[in-house]
């Protein structure tokens, strides 16, 4: 079974370890830090016990140079200060801390400190009170004797010692440094991991949703690839692609009531294109019938093949109502601009008003890609919108095509020379459901519709209007939307 784990804990799992590794390495770094700082205020301590023991040994060498017995007391006053600075370094410190051999000069400065108490009480040439001892000269010599010896085991100990605590402060310096960039290495992978989880599990998807709506923005109701994350994103998808299936179906249910709307508006032109025919069709069948015994075979065979070619006229035009209003699904084909201009006209011929002049400006060996009859559409929209613009006042509707200059695509325009659109209604004049018409004469969906259909191939379409100017309408649409798209 698989486990689903929200993005929010997701996120706050990847942030309490990051938290957690940091809070250990930064434990683990005091440590190093407190031990480092313990190794270096015992070595000042012991640099301090080391002076002291120094200047007691100058005075017992002064006395023994002099034999005068106030050297003698200054090497005692310093072997008292070197006892106080043990006895501190002892209390101060704990037992992991001080050297192992401490006790062992403590005994020494001890015998040191009681050879030269005794050697000054000795002294005899010394005439302070209290008086000299009665002590043999073999024990004083003794005690002089081992005075020297004590004192110098006594500063090699505790020079040892202090050279031993300064090799361990270098090395820990040195291990701490080592510490310091394995720290910062740590913490730099953390957060490169931690970088690289919130792109594969929140920026990439979040990105793969921003290109859907993208899409969809333009028409494009494919769905999004699925996300296998286990948690949220992938719930979101799986509903995305649910809403784009319902948008896919309700976008082309839209474009064929548009389409069934722009129908309507083909039935008076339709009726027209065919009324010619039936008549011709009709004058024909008449005159046969009328001369059907005593006529000319072969005027008649010519008014029947007439018939027939009407006939086919008629079947044209009823098959081109039929293919428009057909709903079929989005397909590119290679068409040539100018013969698609002229065969939508035909089917609007009815409606383009006896004042209204068209002129067309297409070069003959214009081709693209495109959906035959979503194009037709949009050209129907354009005109029949130019046609009612001018309905009063009349003019010259232009139709014209150009190629863009880095030959990726052509513009196509429909030019009118109608009352215009002022700015407030111009920045709307896309939106569903919008219209300047008068109500009851238009949905509101025929340029919203026609933007979506140009968006479908890879183009766009843009509106230029001043009231009492007329308006220009400019489709671009690539020469094959499948490689402008790729480009």
């Amino acid at each position: 079974m698989k486990i689903r784990i929200s993005i929010r804990r997701k996120i706050l799992l990847t942030f309490a370890l990051f938290f957690l590794v940091s809070l250990l390495l930064a434990l683990y770094g005091y440590h190093k830090y407190h031990v480092l700082n313990q190794k270096i205020r015992l070595v000042e301590n012991k640099e301090i016990l080391l002076n002291s023991i120094l200047e007691a040994r100058r005075y017992e060498k002064n006395f023994f140079i002099t034999q005068e017995g106030h050297h003698l007391e200054k090497a005692l006053q310093y072997t008292e200060k070197s006892t106080k600075d043990l006895i501190r370094l002892i209390e101060g410190f704990n037992e992991k801390a001080l050297p192992r051999d401490i006790k062992r000069q403590m005994a020494i400065l001890k015998q040191y400190q009681a050879s030269l108490r005794f050697l000054l009480e000795n002294d005899p040439n010394r005439t302070a009170s209290p008086a000299p001892s009665s002590a043999s000269r073999a024990e004083v010599l003794e005690k002089t004797d081992r005075i020297p010896s004590l004192g110098r085991e006594l500063t090699m100990s505790v020079e040892a010692a202090l050279q031993q605590e300064r090799t361990q402060v270098k090395h820990l310096v040195f291990h701490s440094r080592q510490y310091l960039f394995v720290f910062l290495g740590l913490i730099a992978l953390i957060a490169c991991v931690t970088f690289l989880f919130l792109i594969q599990n929140v920026d990439k998807p979040l990105k793969t949703i921003e290109d859907a709506i993208n899409r969809i923005v333009v028409g494009d109701y494919q769905d999004i690839p699925e996300i296998r994350s286990g948690d949220e994103f992938e719930k979101l998808v799986d509903s995305l692609n649910t809403m784009l299936m319902e948008l896919s179906r309700r976008n082309n249910q839209l474009l064929q009531n548009e389409k069934m709307a722009a129908l309507g508006t083909l039935t008076s032109g339709v009726a027209h294109e065919l009324n010619n025919p039936l008549n011709n069709i009709s004058t024909s069948l008449q005159i046969i019938l009328e001369e059907i015994e005593d006529g000319d075979i072969g005027y008649q065979r010519e008014l029947l093949s007439e018939s027939e070619e009407e006939v086919r006229r008629a079947q044209e035009i009823v098959k081109a109502l039929l293919e428009f209003s057909r709903e079929t699904e989005f397909s590119l084909s290679r068409e040539n601009v100018a013969g698609l201009v002229r065969s939508t006209l035909k089917l609007i011929q009815g409606e383009i008003p006896s004042r209204v002049q068209v002129s067309l400006d297409i070069p003959e060996k214009l081709n693209a890609e495109m959906d035959t009859r979503r194009i037709q559409q949009v050209l129907l929209n354009l005109v029949i919108n130019a046609c009612h613009a001018m309905e009063e006042s009349g003019g010259e509707l232009t139709i014209k095509a150009f190629e863009r200059k880095d030959g990726q695509g052509f513009f196509l325009q429909v030019q009118d020379a109608g009352h215009g659109i002022g700015p407030a209604k111009l920045s709307k004049i896309f939106d569903p459901f919008y219209t300047t018409k008068e109500l009851g004469k238009g949905s509101g969906l025929g340029l919203s519709v026609s933007k979506g259909i140009v968006e479908s191939h890879k183009g766009n379409i843009e509106v230029w209007s001043r009231e009492g100017q007329g308006t220009v309408f400019t489709v671009f649409l690539p020469y094959s939307p499948r490689e402008f798209q790729a480009g």
